[in-house]
């Protein structure tokens, strides 16, 4: 009995090394070729290495809103003054409890119209349409019944003018070239479909006009490990699979999609969580199947201020949703797994995210208690473990302070000796306090699911720090934000 359980936590140990060695290759891999990416990106940049272009695609920027009233009206603000010459703004309220709508109506000169929306996608009913122009950009404002964050997009969709639309959230700022830095794939190959952006913290940022014109590690710590968090996340996984075609997430705070595509896939589905990461694995699908020449691009340079929970339990609640939508978008799809059908998408990326996004907690979780075991009977080294343990955290935290610090350094941003000392004990804190507060909750997520899984519940926003912005034509500043 005593050799048969030796066996099977030797058959546990090679299981774990090789699980870890996989996933520790592949972060350290993608920091590299990310850092080494932006490098070049920063360089070209620098000695103007680049073809500039005065051609613009028609673009409409799609923000849904529901209770976001201390930021939509900032976000318009904005999004006014992005440095491009052809798009326009389609905010959808849908269905808020709060002053969203009224607050846009205070902050700019809008009129009420009877325009008549054209539901190539299905979406719930609108109850008012109001237009207004400001700036030669045409702005319009949708008042709809509830239907969710998907059934908000799917309605701004439907009332978009021009043939690419970008989503993002209420709570969110696109920086002041945003918009310019995420059409230029596009610009070089008409078979793109969609273009994600970065996505940063915008708790620690003041901007200017769209310029970042300060930046500073936060105090919260929540935030700060929140910040080194979606540096290594963006600059490795992302710009990793964008070699290969293989992004399966654009973010939902700022994406580029090709209108008639999105439309032919049925836009955005309501009943789930992740649709953000739905419609672009749907994406994928649609395409091999039908055997389209299609490309899913990643644009690092193009990058989007968004406000993230400063709380424990708000930052609980996100990262539930998260997980559950994840969860809902492998298991719809779960065609893709290890299938020739969809090559490299199916039997690297979809791997990757049921390996090491949905099922980690499990896994870890399932770690822990054959350690408990073997300490209780005598079979592991526990001073080697602990040892093991500290170096694994400390490897993960170098390879994030990297990430960051390659974010910095391309971006021309300036940071103190305090702002350093700040990320050097937040990359610590990041790989064993926060992972730990996910584990948990992912693992708690599925509780109750059946009766939550539609439930994303409400996370308190703070006013986006815009210093010194100019109101626009026709109206006096507001507070606001967005996204359900």
């Amino acid at each position: 009995m005593f050799e048969a359980i030796k066996v099977f936590y030797s058959a546990v140990g090679v299981f774990f090394i090789l699980y870890m060695m996989g996933y520790s290759t592949f972060l350290i891999l993608s920091v590299i070729s990310g850092a080494l990416d932006l490098y070049r990106e920063y360089k070209k940049r620098r000695y103007h290495n680049e073809i500039s272009h005065e051609y613009y695609v028609p673009v409409s920027i799609v923000v849904p809103a529901y209770n976001e009233e201390v930021t939509v009206a900032d976000t318009v603000r904005s999004l006014l003054m992005l440095d491009y010459r052809l798009y326009e703004i389609v905010v959808v309220d849908d269905g808020s409890k709060d002053r969203t709508t009224q607050v846009l109506l205070e902050a700019f000169p809008f009129r009420k119209v009877s325009r008549p929306i054209n539901r190539q996608i299905r979406c719930k009913k609108e109850i008012n349409v109001y237009e207004t122009t400001v700036n030669g950009i045409q702005v319009t404002l949708i008042q709809k019944e509830n239907g969710g964050k998907a059934d908000a997009l799917n309605m701004g969709i439907n009332a978009s003018r021009f043939p690419y639309f970008i989503c993002m959230d209420a709570d969110s700022v696109l920086q002041r070239d945003s918009l310019r830095n995420i059409v230029r794939p596009v610009l070089g190959d008409d078979t793109i479909v969609a273009v994600g952006g970065l996505i940063r913290i915008a708790n620690c940022a003041v901007l200017n006009e769209g310029k970042l014109v300060s930046y500073h590690m936060p105090w919260n710590p929540i935030v700060g490990m929140q910040i080194l968090e979606y540096d290594r996340s963006f600059m490795a996984s992302r710009i990793m699979m964008d070699k290969f075609n293989g992004n399966l997430i654009i973010s939902g705070a700022f994406g580029l999609f090709k209108k008639d595509m999105v439309i032919s896939v049925g836009g955005y589905d309501a009943s789930t969580m992740g649709e953000d990461m739905e419609l672009v694995v749907k994406l994928h699908c649609f395409c091999r199947i039908n055997q389209i020449p299609y490309g899913i691009r990643y644009a690092p340079d193009a990058i989007c201020w968004s406000q993230c929970p400063s709380t424990v339990r708000d930052l609980k609640k996100q990262r539930r949703r998260w997980h559950l939508g994840l969860y809902q978008c492998l298991t719809k799809h779960r065609q893709m797994f290890l299938s020739r059908e969809y090559g490299v998408v199916g039997c690297l990326s979809y791997v990757y995210y049921l390996l090491y996004e949905l099922l980690s907690p499990f896994i870890e979780l399932f770690g822990l208690v054959t350690m408990a075991v073997a300490w209780a009977v005598d079979l592991i080294n526990v001073p080697f473990m602990i040892t093991f343990f500290l170096i694994y955290a400390a490897y993960g935290a170098i390879l994030t302070l990297t990430a960051f610090l390659a974010r910095i350094y391309t971006q021309n941003i300036t940071l103190t000796a305090l702002d350093f000392v700040k990320a050097i004990y937040l990359c610590l804190a990041e790989s064993v306090c926060l992972r730990f507060i996910q584990t948990f909750t992912r693992m708690t997520a599925f509780i109750g699911y059946k009766k939550k899984k539609n439930v994303w519940g409400q996370i308190a926003r703070q006013k986006i720090n815009l210093n010194q912005t100019p109101a626009p034509h026709g109206g006096p500043g507001g507070k606001g934000g967005a996204g359900n």
